[in-house]
């Protein structure tokens, strides 16, 4: 395990993703690759190609990705994104992630893809990062912010370590405006958190900065959508898993539920933010 500190709502999100429940759920159930929310294109759609469909959405977004690119992927998770970049680009990727468990899984899937040259996968979290000031081209990171309680330094460290010019490109899962208390704590109890981003402060976050905002996707009826696939998968799948606790089972269909009930009543926004420096 790390020995390195952690803020404790960080800490908190690092024990829980290195449980082998949790690890076992999102490699086996929620795709391996990619632990975030896809986009659906209909009914069928399986959560890995969704999830796929929202790195290459991201990736059709920026314009200085090239072989001579640095990224830094924050919050990397099985790192999915980190080996789609470094395949098609052939730049060096930082896999950042806080899951030491998660990181084993992504180092073995980069040595076994023929890629472990390209991406350099680091046990640490986003509020302090350990990297120069101007290091990285792209910032990139999906649905990982949420975890931070300090949102506005999170934005600082990524800000610090971009290059003049350089892009930050993230998606998270954030309030809505408009959100009522009773709709949204559930959700916030699930991830130990008081509350969440939302897109007007990483606007502001962002131009306080100094940074342009480049767009903003607001895509928010996808969240409901992939929560209820990922418990529909969960629920399929149960009856052919032991390597998962029925105790962890029922406390996630739960948790999935407060979200895709969260989500259609317009309490939860999502999508993709895109800013340069």
């Amino acid at each position: 395990m790390s020995d390195k500190s952690y803020s404790g709502v960080v800490e908190k999100a690092r024990e829980y993703y290195n449980s082998d429940d949790a690890d076992n759920f999102y490699y086996d159930v929620w795709g391996g690759e990619d632990i975030h929310i896809g986009l659906y294109q209909g009914p069928e759609d399986p959560i890995r190609a969704a999830s796929q469909r929202t790195v290459e959405k991201m990736d059709s977004c920026l314009s200085n990705l090239g072989k001579d690119s640095k990224v830094l992927d924050a919050g990397a998770g099985f790192g999915g994104a980190a080996r789609y970049l470094a395949k098609k680009y052939g730049c060096q990727v930082v896999a950042l992630n806080l899951s030491e468990k998660q990181n084993e899984r992504d180092r073995q899937m980069n040595k076994e893809q023929g890629l472990d040259h390209l991406i350099d996968v680091v046990d640490g979290d986003f509020e302090n990062l350990p990297y120069e000031d101007n290091a990285f081209d792209v910032v990139w990171s999906e649905d990982s912010f949420l975890h931070s309680g300090n949102r506005q330094k999170v934005m600082q460290e990524l800000y610090r370590v971009l290059k003049k010019g350089g892009e930050l490109i993230f998606t998270d899962p954030m309030q809505s405006p408009d959100a009522q208390k009773k709709d949204l704590q559930p959700v916030l109890d699930r991830i130990h958190l008081e509350t969440m981003g939302s897109f007007e402060f990483y606007k502001k976050a962002a131009k306080d900065l100094g940074m342009e905002v480049v767009q903003i996707l607001d895509l928010s009826h996808q969240l409901p959508e992939h929560y209820s696939r990922v418990a529909a998968e969960l629920k399929e799948k149960t009856a052919k898993m032991s390597h998962i606790s029925k105790e962890y089972v029922d406390r996630m269909l739960q948790g999935l539920a407060h979200w895709v009930e969260a989500g259609k009543k317009g309490a939860l926004n999502w999508g993709i933010l895109h800013f340069r420096k």
